[in-house]
């Protein structure tokens, strides 16, 4: 579903915008076949969660970086995604420079967190205010989620207008949090059936939240943007993860646009050469170089 320009308005101007049906039904099948290759299904963990303590680590503990396997990796590049990212911030010269496949079983951990502003890890100073050099993140829901389904909550912005930017609002955690329990009268949750998707901007407000019902999970690919060019904004390496199993196939099955949006050298780049040629042709057995080529 592409975004219509009424959803990047409230994007802009509440600071999030929830868009049910974002994915297609199959789109969200797929994704969820190849992600349950990865983490257990509800029924597979609720019937042992011992066998799984790996959950139990932290409320962090379910979250893995790409890559995953196509009809899961594309959706972090989603042609809609890219679309509304070139929308929102103004520019098609993007990076992807966040993936996360995040899984949570009720009772593993406590998920609940402080309001706080993404900023905070996601840039080494402060979002300016007339929107240059910003950033976009996104969550694409991968199961249902309901009320009882610890959906992620949001404070529209303009209720946290007021509150500086850089400022510690609550001694010792999260910078730019608050202090519990505050600004929850005007919280709106992130609930919606699979494919849904949700957009927002680092300098609002928001949190993880409890499950409130045993057997309760909730998956979610979240996927980030900004313009390229600040050398302050980022989160993941991803040469990092270049080693990793299946990020290979991933490359090589990725279009032109689509590997650009992970750094790889572009076409027409001057690090292009027939020794570069030939030694990212070993690294990448299925690549097409051609249009690489000088």
């Amino acid at each position: 579903m592409r975004l219509e320009q009424t959803h990047l308005d409230e994007l802009e101007h509440r600071g999030f915008v929830i868009v049910e049906g974002f994915l297609t039904n199959d789109e969200v099948e797929r994704a969820r076949s190849v992600m349950f290759e990865i983490f257990p299904t509800p029924e597979q963990y609720f019937a042992g969660p011992e066998n799984w303590p790996e959950f139990e680590c932290s409320q962090f503990s379910g979250i893995r970086l790409p890559s995953y396997g196509w009809d899961l990796d594309r959706l972090a590049f989603h042609p809609n995604l890219v679309d509304a990212a070139e929308r929102f911030l103004g520019s098609d010269d993007l990076e992807l420079y966040k993936v996360e496949l995040w899984a949570k079983y009720s009772g593993a951990v406590d998920y609940d967190q402080p309001l706080h502003r993404d900023f905070g890890n996601h840039t080494l100073v402060v979002p300016r205010s007339d929107g240059v050099g910003r950033q976009l993140t996104s969550f694409t829901l991968l199961s249902d989620v309901t009320e009882a389904d610890g959906p992620t909550k949001l404070v529209p912005l303009k209720y946290s207008r007021h509150i500086p930017l850089g400022v510690e609002l609550a001694a010792g955690v999260w910078p730019n949090s608050l202090a519990p329990g505050e600004l929850a009268d005007v919280e709106v949750p992130v609930v919606g059936p699979a494919g849904t998707m949700l957009l927002y901007r680092t300098d609002v407000f928001h949190r993880g939240t409890n499950f409130t019902e045993p057997n309760r999970s909730r998956f979610a690919l979240l996927a980030d943007y900004q313009a390229r060019g600040p050398t302050w904004m980022g989160k993941v390496a991803w040469p990092n993860q270049a080693t990793k199993p299946g990020w290979a196939a991933m490359i090589e099955q990725a279009s032109l646009r689509e590997r650009d949006l992970f750094g790889f050298p572009r076409v027409g780049d001057p690090y292009w050469d027939d020794e570069t040629l030939a030694g990212v042709q070993r690294r990448y057995p299925n690549l097409d170089l051609d249009p690489y080529r000088p």
